[in-house]
């Protein structure tokens, strides 16, 4: 597993040594190079069966002693600081403390110095590097454009005196082609794609290697298991891997046109194929020698992984987020056909007050539709707030002004807000709106203000304030006691009133006051502490 010295597990170790970087003087694409280097080597270290150290020098050599097309390397009493480990995840690791941060033994130190200035990997017998055990240690620079860069260091257990096994041969032999590609510098290859690694294919899920031809030449184990899967029951070996695996396909499926690339062994590409049962991802890595006409690809490392179970329950998860949305959709629409009935009640109610009730009892309900509707059009349970309760500000202050002109303006952000802090809230700034409306303004005509205002508190907890006013008479405030909740002030008792109260004490975990605003007007400020969300 990759250790690095600081949180990210590609590219801060990188980064906490910027120092070293600018002392060493990179060119284009050192630096980037080094961190796909860092980002990739588990294949390295899975197939070599041992760890991996990236090593810089703490000190280099000034360049005004030098001619500008000269390396510049670390300064003859320099020791080389440990940037990045990686351990391997086919056998057990040597190392159950990290070296990042360490600085070399001496008899690492001296044949570093040695590899970074001949550029010549060296291998040797290390008894100093762990107290009290012996491993094999290889040393390799890493060159590019005819500088070295660093010192990749090996470390493998000694080898006991027994016949190894071909697999174990194999994974040895490839682990070096690929330690002298990445000593030259040409691997990993900037071509190739980086970013998620979901269902990435790793040497342990299944190794293949091929020839230039993309004939198979080895098959580990596991790969053989996979193409079993797939219906393949003959032997891989000599077979082109392109035409067994198109053979197996679905007739009239398509197929990804990268598939043929990355089976053959000519780009260092991922693709994926499904069956009607099983699915199998592949990365190709193609591997290439350095000859008098300069770098020819003899082969190529196929890692192939099966995901078929990855893939069933990423298609679960794909159900169950459609299934949620259509619930909320299927809510919203009752919800919106509730209000149609309270709308139609209320116009045959005679009493006013009994039409107002309904009406009221309408517009909460379709507060609550709007929040539905949000989340049904989404993936997440978060609702973008700011587009919901802008449209929502202007429907209640509407509502409860008809034939009143009321200007509204809404500044600050809310942002996201999970469903569960969403609905009550929009209760909330909907009641206290339409008594601001009703209340505050009267008859007159007026501006209701919100303002939203997001922090965090001293307990690290996320809080949300808003701040509702209106340039009315203003409501008469006189302070009311809230056990247990908070100071609490208000101009009325009735049912909004009550309702307001009890959303934010059990829903918001916050409070509410009502202010006089000046010069006139009453001001109200919400207070809620959004648990569990972020920001």
């Amino acid at each position: 597993m990759l250790k690095l010295f600081c949180l990210s597990r590609a590219g801060v170790a990188l980064l906490f040594t910027k120092p070293i970087f600018e002392a060493a003087e990179y060119g284009p694409g050192d630096t980037e190079w080094l961190h796909l280097l860092v980002g990739d080597w588990q294949i390295i270290a899975d197939t070599a069966h041992g760890d991996l150290v990236l090593w810089l020098p703490t000190q280099f050599e000034s360049t005004v002693m030098h001619l500008r097309d000269y390396p510049v390397g670390p300064t003859q009493d320099s020791n080389f600081t440990a940037v990045a480990q990686v351990r391997p995840s086919t056998v057990h690791t040597l190392f159950y403390k990290d070296l990042i941060n360490q600085q070399m033994k001496p008899q690492l130190r001296a044949i570093a110095h040695r590899v970074w200035k001949t550029q010549q990997t060296e291998r040797f017998a290390d008894s100093e590097t762990i107290a009290g055990l012996d491993m094999q240690t290889t040393a390799v620079p890493l060159i590019r454009n005819g500088r070295t860069l660093a010192v990749l260091t090996l470390h493998s257990e000694t080898v006991k005196p027994r016949q190894r096994t071909h697999v174990e041969l194999v994974y040895r032999e490839l682990a070096d082609e690929l330690l002298r590609m990445t000593s030259r510098g040409i691997w990993p290859e900037f071509s190739a794609p980086v970013g998620s690694s979901r269902g990435n294919p790793r040497v342990s899920d299944g190794l293949i290697t091929v020839d230039a031809e993309g004939n198979v030449t080895f098959a580990s184990p596991n790969a053989v298991s996979i193409y079993k899967r797939l219906g393949f029951e003959e032997d891989l070996e000599t077979h082109s891997l392109t035409s067994i695996t198109r053979d197996l396909l679905p007739q009239g499926d398509q197929v990804d046109e990268t598939l043929p690339l990355v089976l053959a062994g000519r780009m260092p590409w991922r693709s994926e194929i499904r069956t009607h049962t099983v699915s199998v991802t592949f990365r190709a890595i193609p591997l290439r020698r350095a000859t008098a006409l300069g770098e020819e690809r003899f082969g190529a490392i196929i890692l192939c992984r099966d995901v078929t179970e990855l893939r069933r329950r990423e298609m679960e998860l794909m159900t169950k987020d459609a299934t949620i949305r259509e619930i909320h959709h299927r809510v919203k629409n009752n919800l919106q056909t509730v209000s149609a009935l309270l709308r139609l009640q209320a116009r045959r109610m005679e009493s006013d007050e009994a039409r107002q009730g309904l009406e009221q009892a309408m517009r909460r309900v379709a507060t609550i539709a709007t929040v539905h509707e949000a989340l049904s059009q989404g993936l997440t349970q978060n609702v973008n707030f700011d587009g919901l309760i802008e449209r929502q500000f202007h429907l209640a202050a509407e509502l409860a002004s008809p034939g009143q002109h009321v200007r509204t303006v809404l500044t600050g952000e809310f942002g996201a807000l999970p469903s569960k802090f969403a609905t009550p809230l929009a209760l909330v700034i909907n009641e206290v709106v339409a008594n601001a409306v009703e209340h505050g303004l009267g008859t007159e005509t007026g501006t209701v203000t919100m303002d939203a205002h997001r922090s965090v508190n001293s307990r690290a907890e996320q809080t949300l304030t808003v701040t509702i006013t209106d340039d009315g008479r203003g409501m008469g405030v006189k302070k009311i006691e809230s056990s247990g909740v908070g100071t609490y002030s208000s101009s009325g008792d009735g049912l909004g009133m009550q309702i307001v109260r009890t959303l934010v004490a059990s829903e918001l975990n916050g409070s509410i006051r009502w202010e006089d605003n000046e010069p006139r007007g009453t001001k109200v400020i919400i207070d809620a502490i959004l648990v569990g969300a972020h920001t």
